[in-house]
């Protein structure tokens, strides 16, 4: 029985370029969450998709010789296929040039504008066009030259004044932003990241342009068709359009799984999420998503890794290094999420070599190799003398794997993916150390300790079982050929991951297979891709 539904969003993102590892980074952690929930019982809705509209998507358009359309639809399979090869089980993929897009954004601000919160008037001030946002000049740097820039991205900004737009009263909505944030301290997570939003709201909210009259690539506004809606009016609306709201042919979908667990975004694109969004929300009278977490940069040297600076690899660039599964867990167990995160090839190599080589891949050789050897490659079965009573007790990987649940489900509960990961490595690094205590090579050596060495090989397979179960998020095939060699059946198939990874439920008898090892340890001084 589903313990309900559990639903969340990664940023929609931009068409500018294709996916490189920061949204990829998003994109992963989405699908780890997506991957435990689904086996935690729960009814996944998982909302991603491409942020089409907006005059940077035109220019860019324009660069290339292409209508925005065309350009657009030109982007679609980079982000397909790279969704593809890492992996990713989104449930839906809004792309904002949709007619269903259009519709939810018409439906939306046709009703904050029934209800007063829109009204037209003049804008001036500073634009920039890369972060799609406006400023004040107080907001603004300078550059080397003596000119302002945005305090984002350190491009240029345009003077924008005297264009009439329709407006947002977002300045109504402080007090209730901040009353709200009080009364929901994980709204906003990690902490830094709330800090900045409440301090960045007492300051004082001006309200919004929603609309933009100088180009047409956008949804046209219900209520003034001379009129497209500002991008994040339009793009934020996605996360609604992917669970059918407004939607005649998606009955009772939005309701079931509105509001959200969670937007997952980057942390340079809180302010919309934690600032604009909510507010919209309110005006709307909708629930407001549960959190919205900012995680951290990943970091090259030190830097940000972006287009611009040419240092924003292609996740393909790392999947034929180290695999995909080795690239998910690398990122979901290494880079702690919330924080910026220093990455190297050096560091993957030693985090692929210590986890996934010599503790995780080495315990399953070494398991099914002796399986083989001492079972001719079947689970053995454990005599009653050794199943109960005090000599069943001792079994040290049984005791840890008891209290791995509550461990794992708290790490994950919090998007805590490192913490989690380590709780499934200490299991795998326990079951190595049993080996070297119980020595079964020398069990097998004595006919009168058969029934000993049966019970410890059980004791390793079963351990491997319930470590499979507990990577499946996070290296989804690995733990699919895990099964396989088990004898098991499809490991996506679980949903109910408490009761899977209860001791004892690896069937005595059944097959098991040797293979290639599941991670072949790597030399840094072999692999020819120079990361940094």
């Amino acid at each position: 029985m589903s313990k309900g539904t559990y639903s969340f969003t990664t940023p929609i993102y931009y068409v500018n370029a294709a996916p490189h590892l920061g949204t990829a980074y998003t994109t992963i952690a989405a699908d780890t969450v997506a991957r435990y929930q689904r086996m935690n019982g729960y009814d996944v809705a998982f909302v991603t998709g491409m942020d089409e509209h907006g005059q940077k998507v035109a220019d860019v358009a324009a660069e290339h010789g292409m209508t925005p359309q065309a350009w657009c639809d030109s982007m679609e399979p980079a982000f397909r296929e790279a969704w593809d090869m890492l992996d990713i089980t989104y449930t839906d993929f809004v792309r904002t040039s949709e007619d269903r897009q259009a519709r939810t954004v018409r439906t939306f601000w046709q009703d904050l504008y029934d209800k007063g919160f829109c009204y037209k008037g003049s804008y001036e001030g500073w634009y920039c066009v890369h972060e799609e946002t406006y400023y004040a000049e107080s907001d603004l740097e300078k550059n080397e030259e003596g000119a302002y820039v945005c305090p984002d991205c350190k491009r240029p900004v345009q003077q924008a004044g005297g264009e009439e737009n329709w407006f947002f009263k977002l300045s109504e909505f402080q007090r209730p932003l901040l009353d709200f944030y009080e009364e929901h301290p994980d709204f906003i997570r990690p902490e830094t990241r709330r800090n900045e939003i409440v301090a960045f709201v007492k300051g004082g909210l001006k309200d919004l342009s929603i609309s933009r009259s100088t180009f047409d690539w956008g949804v046209p506004l219900p209520f003034d068709k001379g009129h497209v809606a500002y991008v994040w009016a339009d793009a934020l609306l996605a996360y609604l359009t992917g669970i059918g709201y407004a939607d005649p042919d998606r009955p009772g979908e939005f309701d079931a799984n509105w509001p959200m667990q969670y937007h997952f975004v980057g942390k340079d694109i809180t302010r919309f999420h934690c600032v604009i969004w909510p507010a919209m929300l309110m005006a709307a009278g909708l629930p407001i998503t549960h959190t919205v977490f900012g995680h951290g940069f990943l970091l090259t040297k030190g830097e940000k890794m972006s287009k611009s600076k040419g240092n924003a690899l292609r996740p393909a660039d790392l999947v034929g290094v180290f695999g995909v599964d080795a690239y998910r867990y690398y990122f979901m167990s290494d880079v702690q999420f919330g924080h910026d995160g220093s990455i190297s090839l050096e560091r993957m190599v030693q985090v692929y070599n210590a986890d996934l080589a010599n503790t995780w891949g080495n315990l399953f050789s070494r398991v099914t190799n002796m399986t083989k050897k001492y079972f001719d490659a079947h689970v053995p079965e454990v005599a009653p003398s050794f199943g109960e009573g005090e000599r069943g007790a001792e079994n040290p990987l049984r005791e840890m794997s008891a209290g791995l649940y509550a461990a794992y489900d708290e790490a994950m509960a919090r998007v805590d993916f490192t913490a989690a990961a380590r709780e499934v490595m200490a299991l795998a690094e326990r079951a190595n150390r049993y080996i070297e205590e119980t020595e079964p090579f020398r069990l097998a050596k004595d006919p009168e300790r058969a029934d000993e060495l049966a019970f410890v090989m059980y004791n390793l397979l079963e351990a491997i079982r319930i470590c499979a179960l507990y990577l499946a998020p996070f290296a989804p095939n690995t733990s699919a050929e895990v099964f396989r060699r088990l004898g098991l059946g499809d490991v996506t198939e679980v949903v109910d991951i408490e009761a899977a990874t209860a001791w004892g439920q690896l069937p005595a008898g059944g097959p098991v297979s040797v293979g290639d090892p599941l991670f072949p340890r790597l030399d840094t001084d072999a692999i020819d891709f120079d990361m940094e």
